[in-house]
């Protein structure tokens, strides 16, 4: 039996995964990290800025892991950003309050947009598989980074207010969450839909087949 950390705040994402894994046999907690999340950054591909974030909380989990003296297996952290619609190098985070969520909601109004999922999958020192990427106190990690893309309907001021006095934007990527209230305002057209929950389809795979 597998003991797997997902280092989230994100109770999307717990729950996604653990409805999946419920067959599998696994333990599966999770805790978000201590270190402050990175910020976007600016001037590059939003798919190398999200992979980017994504290295940089694979380090801080290896790191956490280590001081605080527990022990898993397998730790599981990703990384979501959504491309502003009119520019390829600006990534849309979480909204930081109600002006910022409106601000990005009506951004997306009407229009189509990428989303980028980066997912990494850290390997205990004493696992018999090795990761690409090594980090802190003999973890490694295989990271992986895809797109989808998503289309919103032209957002009436009834609908964004609905929206926004929802709450359901709060820690979003983008300020919404197509599994969650604005569901009804936006469609999935090209990609897989795990990857706007929040994980790189291709890292779930892979976790599946380590698990078998």
């Amino acid at each position: 039996m597998a003991s797997i950390l997902l280092a989230s705040a994100s109770q999307r994402r717990y729950d996604w995964l653990r409805e999946l894994l419920v067959d599998s046999g696994s333990e599966i907690e999770s805790n978000p990290l201590v270190s402050p999340e990175p910020a976007p950054s600016s001037g590059l591909d939003v798919g190398v800025q999200t992979e980017a974030t994504c290295i940089a909380k694979a380090n801080a989990a290896a790191s956490e892991i280590a001081i605080s003296g527990t022990s898993h297996d397998l730790i599981i952290v990703a990384d979501t950003l959504v491309e502003d619609p009119g520019d390829p190098l600006v990534a849309m985070g979480k909204p930081d309050d109600v002006v910022s969520a409106t601000a990005m909601l009506l951004r997306l109004s009407g229009r189509r947009h990428r989303v980028w999922s980066s997912t990494a999958l850290l390997w205990s020192p004493e696992s018999e598989r090795k990761g690409i990427e090594i980090l802190h106190g003999g973890w490694s990690a295989d990271i992986w980074t895809e797109s989808a893309i998503v289309e919103f309907d032209d957002l009436s001021e009834r609908i964004l207010s609905e929206l926004i006095l929802s709450d359901s934007w709060a820690g979003k990527a983008g300020a919404y969450d197509l599994a969650g209230e604005a569901g009804a305002n936006a469609n999935l057209v090209e990609g897989r839909e795990v990857t706007v929950l929040g994980f790189a389809p291709a890292a779930i795979d892979a976790l599946l087949e380590a698990l078998n």
